[in-house]
């Protein structure tokens, strides 16, 4: 575990001191954060192609790490290390000025809640594996099959390993930087949540920074990280009914929560809690989202450099001039280089940025130059990586678009679904950008920056944009994280402008998190806990690990819990789910699993055809009719429990 800490801080640090490079006045705590974001992803990218050559080794990661080295020159320059001097003074004294202890205070909570929720991610236990967390109940035996493939797998060239044979069309740099913690000496439950954990706090002081940055108010700026980590819409409203059908008090339900609020399969609740929906299950999305929040700060601070902090709007007496349009274009530069690692971090972040991105240069017209260098920056580095990611790709691009009014409505209403799933959030938006009131108008250069960002929800809410239409969130999210900062700015005015009228603010601010808080307590309290794989299943996977050679191809039941995934061997076909939900075809291999399994005449020739190695079979495997007279006649390498593991020999069953 050390080793994989100093692998991270290498990459946070090397992140941190390239800001020098396009932010030259800032606090440490935004350098932090922009150097975890940027960092990161770089590290991983290095990683990657390094990786791609070399495969998975501890030189590929020491060149990757020493390549995030290459900004320390930049501390040999005097001036630089007067301003980190001189920013670290300034961050002690305001960690020690009373009027910020809430601040401290709040920021500390949060990453504590943070913590513990991120702990139950994968929890390891004598019986067998858990998840506190039920909508990670299908994520993580993914990104556990993923990881491990490049870890146990040795899955480079990348191959899809839960659909042996085809490019893996999938941003994998957020389980390849996990896999490379792993090499480095961490366990995966622990690389998992350590990376997890910085990246969400790097999305918060990024989120802080950027509400603070355009709209100049600090409370806004404390209440805009709150609004996305305890999102929810109306469901804290159950709680009640749950009560009355208690048999004790509120403060036992709330050691033992029945249920999540905000999200519930064959309900009108579909938005979820972003931290227990989005942010833990879905680690590409987490790794996408501080990057994509880092681009648009720099948007913004380089079409409105007087907005940028206090330090930097001193630096530049005015906001025209040779020195304001160098600081442009190398944000925009740095904004497009990071924008070009999207597509092999979150797809879903690439497509929104370059769309809103898009929109903007349109609006910002006079900033045309600085709009081009983002361009070519983003379209060159991001190149090569669409490229890998579509080239021989099993992909059906039909499957992701079709009319679909409403997202995931059903059949209810679709003004009434969505002030159910977010509350009073959706009219306060409204409010903050029409009512023109003194004291509460949202400046109209915020209200042009913002309206781009529109888009991400009304276009979700016409279109299916993905096979599941669920995950159409993973643009809607884009628009709540940028609506934020407007909702956070009413709220906070609310709070200020009318002392006796307090109430109404914090109320409001209530309505909108208690669902999410009530799910997070639910995780963090331990009322929840899904076992993943059971204590036979580790051992038929330490087994298959011991007897398959790493790039063997094992056949197993369609399902999500397989022991298979914990190897990195290759599957024939992994869960359903997730194959559908990527757009790839399972029509042709489920029945010829069952085939398979059943000892069908044709069983030794599909065999040889899908160049399977190792059969697998266990109590899931056992809902086929299995011919077991056909698998006597395979050689049995390994047994544990109920599980059974075969050679094939590549068809020679009989």
């Amino acid at each position: 575990m050390f080793f994989a800490c100093i692998l991270l801080t290498i990459a946070v640090a090397g992140g941190t001191l390239l800001t020098f490079l396009y932010q030259r006045h800032s606090s440490i705590a935004l350098r932090l954060c922009m150097g975890a974001s940027t960092g990161m992803a770089l590290l991983a990218s290095f990683g990657f192609l390094l990786g791609s050559f070399l495969g998975l080794t501890v030189t590929s990661i020491g060149l990757a790490a020493g390549l995030m080295l290459f900004p320390v020159p930049v501390l040999l320059k005097t001036r630089y290390r007067e301003q980190l001097r001189d920013e670290g003074a300034s961050a002690w004294r305001w960690i020690r000025n009373r009027k910020t202890l809430w601040f401290i205070a709040l920021y500390a909570g949060i990453a504590v809640v943070l913590g513990l929720v991120f702990a139950r991610n994968m929890m390891e236990r004598p019986d067998g594996i858990y998840t506190g967390i039920q909508n990670n109940l299908g994520d993580l035996p993914f990104h556990l099959q993923v990881v491990s493939s490049f870890v146990y797998g040795n899955n480079i060239p990348v191959e899809d390993p839960t659909y042996a044979g085809v490019r893996f069309t999938y941003p994998v740099l957020a389980d390849f930087l996990t896999a490379m913690l792993v090499r480095a000496g961490s366990s995966i439950a622990a690389a998992m949540s350590l990376q997890s954990v910085m990246l969400v706090l790097a999305f918060i002081g990024l989120l802080h920074h950027w509400t603070h940055a355009l709209m100049g108010n600090r409370l806004a700026a404390a209440l805009a990280p709150v609004l996305v980590i305890f999102s929810g819409g109306l469901g804290w409203w159950l709680l009640m009914q749950d009560l009355r059908m208690s048999d004790g008090g509120l403060i036992t339900l709330l050691g033992h929560l029945p249920r999540d609020y905000s999200i519930a399969n064959g309900t009108i609740f579909r938005w979820g809690n972003s931290v227990t929906t989005l942010l833990l299950p879905q680690r590409s999305f987490i790794f996408g989202l501080p990057l994509a929040v880092f681009i648009f700060y720099q948007w913004w601070t380089a079409i409105s450099p007087s907005t940028d902090d206090p330090g930097f709007a001193r630096a530049q007496e005015s906001s025209i001039g040779p020195h304001t349009q160098i600081s442009a274009v190398r944000r925009m530069l740095t904004a497009g280089i990071c924008a070009g690692l999207l597509p092999l971090i979150h797809t879903h972040g690439f497509l929104t940025v370059l769309g809103t991105g898009a929109f903007l240069a349109l609006i910002f017209r006079s900033e045309w130059r600085a709009w081009l260098v983002f361009f070519a920056a983003a379209l060159l580095v991001a190149l090569p990586e669409v490229l890998w990611l579509t080239h021989g790709s099993a992909v059906s691009a039909g499957k992701f678009l079709g009319w679909q009014v409403g997202w995931d409505r059903a059949d209810h209403n679709p003004i009434w679904f969505w002030f159910v799933n977010t509350g009073f959030f959706i009219p306060l938006l409204l409010a903050a950008i029409f009512w023109r009131r003194s004291g509460y108008a949202v400046p109209r250069r915020v209200t042009l920056f913002y309206a781009p960002f529109s888009l991400c929800f009304i276009i979700p809410n016409l279109l299916k944009l993905s096979p599941w239409i669920w995950d159409n969130i993973k643009f809607l999210f884009y628009w709540y994280v940028a609506s934020v900062p407007l909702v956070a700015f009413f709220l906070a005015r609310l709070w200020q402008q009318i002392p006796r009228r307090r109430w109404i603010a914090a109320g409001l601010l209530a309505t909108l998190t208690l669902s999410g808080a009530l799910d997070i307590l639910r995780v963090v309290s331990g009322s929840t806990q899904f076992q993943e794989f059971t204590r036979d299943g580790i051992k038929m996977a330490s087994l298959i690990d011991v007897v398959a050679p790493p790039r063997a191809l094992v056949l197993h039941a369609p399902v999500w819990n397989s022991p298979v995934f914990l190897t990195g061997r290759r599957s024939l076909l992994g869960f359903s789910g997730w194959i559908w939900s990527r757009g790839l075809d399972t029509s042709q291999r489920e029945p010829d699993i069952d085939r398979i399994y059943s000892g069908n005449p044709a069983s030794s020739a599909l065999l040889e055809k899908y160049h399977v190695d190792y059969v697998l079979i266990g109590p899931s495997e056992r809902a086929f009719p299995i011919d077991q007279a056909f698998w006597a006649s395979c050689s049995m390498q390994a047994q544990i429990g109920e599980y059974q593991l075969y050679k094939t020999d590549r068809g020679k069953c009989k």
